[in-house]
């Protein structure tokens, strides 16, 4: 490999929306993300909106969907 050109590598920390937490290594030291293996419905079972945007939201109020009818 050439002298110089490459990043450097170290320890970084990932934090989830949910409050999890882990190291690994990366060319940045934090890392943010939404979704994590603690959280993702894949690995848990259990359902989660993930909504950034406002998209649900906006499609209860048009549909006339409350919360409590998604339970």
């Amino acid at each position: 490999m050439k002298e110089g050109i490459h990043p450097e590598y170290v320890e970084a920390t990932v934090t989830c929306a949910c409050g999890s937490s882990f190291q690994t290594r990366s060319i940045k030291e934090h890392i943010h993300v939404d979704v994590c293996s603690a959280c993702h419905p894949f690995f848990t079972g259990k359902q989660r909106i993930v909504d950034t945007a406002g998209q649900v939201e906006k499609f209860r109020r048009k549909y006339g969907q409350s919360q409590a009818d998604n339970s």
